[in-house]
């Protein structure tokens, strides 16, 4: 951020000169849907991630959908998911006329409990999705435990979770899909669109099909031969453009999302009025925003320090809670009490060192003053 800035964003795109030189190459080639520039970020993405299939699409509601979808699930079956994440991850469950089954969360990490998970296994139950927040991992080794036990399918939602690595491996390529998301206030964007990565052909070549019209490979749009059922979530040059000149600072935007956190947490982690989610930074969590827990009094924190036009955001409410999806409070006694004491602190990678120091001072005045 510049010395001129008085706002400490909670997060802010960005985008360059290659993407602009990308776009114009679109431009002028005059084909704006999927094309050479969807499959070379389609190529990128899976050498960037040690995998050998990428499908890239409209978002990563899309992305978890159709991986559900093409994994055979469907009408009548249920899928796990945690009550702490955002409202797409349950809704990409419905698309496929499944239903979401909604699980409470881990004290310490907000991620699902799999005590409490394996209460609500059913006969129907066909598939468990770890929710990676704010880039932290799930435990994926006894998520695979959990399902390998019971059968079940494991999708992974890995949209806050690019780069960000479990016992040495990428969040997302570790179950049967993995979902990556790109909207704006991801360490990459491409305005909206998301991918899913998988190790396994059989279920690329019908994440191929699902996603254009049936298509295994891409068609004339003419005496084309559609020999599935498909729709249409094709990422297009235009976006994919923007992805490949975002994809050439991602490292670079890690590293230095990994500082901020580590900021953060060296600053602030003694305050006896805040806490973080048990991380590991060290182990190759990448953090996608920084949040933290702040009991009883996180309304008031967030209003201080947006005063000083440092702007926080409030965690999602829990899934439970909303209209389509709500249930009684008693079975998410975490969440419930949890959720409304969470935030993200200003995470956007364009913030200094100096900038950092500036809101861990701010809420170090707060929890002295206030």
């Amino acid at each position: 951020m510049t010395k001129a800035s008085t706002i400490f964003p909670f997060w802010r795109p960005e985008l360059g000169s290659s993407e602009q030189q990308n776009i114009e190459a679109v431009l002028s080639e005059n084909y704006l849907n999927e094309g050479r520039f969807t499959t070379e970020f389609e190529s990128r993405l899976a050498s960037l991630l040690g995998v050998p299939h990428v499908v890239a699409v409209t978002s990563c509601t899309a992305a978890l959908y159709l991986s559900l979808y093409a994994l055979g699930v469907g009408p009548g079956d249920e899928v796990l998911v945690p009550d702490v994440t955002f409202v797409a991850s349950a809704s990409a469950v419905t698309m496929t006329g499944a239903r979401p089954i909604l699980v409470d969360v881990d004290e310490m990490s907000l991620m699902i409990d799999l005590d409490r998970a394996a209460e609500a296994v059913t006969e129907r139950t066909r598939a468990v999705m770890p929710v990676h927040i704010s880039g932290r991992p799930a435990p994926m080794d006894a998520i695979l435990k959990f399902a390998k036990e019971r059968s079940l399918l494991v999708v992974e939602d890995a949209a806050e979770a690019l780069l960000s690595r479990y016992q040495g491996r990428y969040l997302g390529t570790i179950g049967d899909a993995g979902c990556f998301s790109f909207s704006p206030n991801k360490t990459i964007t491409t305005g909206q669109g998301g991918a899913v990565v998988t190790h396994d052909s059989d279920l690329y070549r019908r994440l191929c099909e699902l996603k254009d019209q049936g298509r295994p490979h891409r068609g004339t749009g003419g005496d084309d031969t559609h020999d599935a059922v498909g729709f249409n979530f094709k990422l297009t040059n235009l976006q994919a453009a923007v992805g490949l000149g975002q994809l050439e600072l991602l490292e670079e935007r890690a590293r230095r999302l990994t500082a901020i956190r580590q900021q953060y947490m060296d600053s602030l982690k003694s305050l006896p009025g805040l806490r973080f989610p048990t991380d590991d930074i060290d182990g190759g969590t990448v953090p996608q925003w920084v949040d933290v827990v702040v009991p009883d009094r996180r309304d008031d924190l967030v209003d201080f320090l947006q005063k000083s036009g440092m702007n926080c955001r409030k965690f999602w409410h829990p899934i439970h809670t909303h209209r389509p999806y709500r249930l009684d409070d008693q079975g998410f006694p975490v969440s419930t009490r949890l959720v409304p004491n969470s935030l993200w602190l200003p995470s956007a990678f364009q913030m200094t060192t100096e900038d950092v120091a500036a809101v861990c001072q701010k809420v170090r005045d707060f929890f002295v003053y206030s």
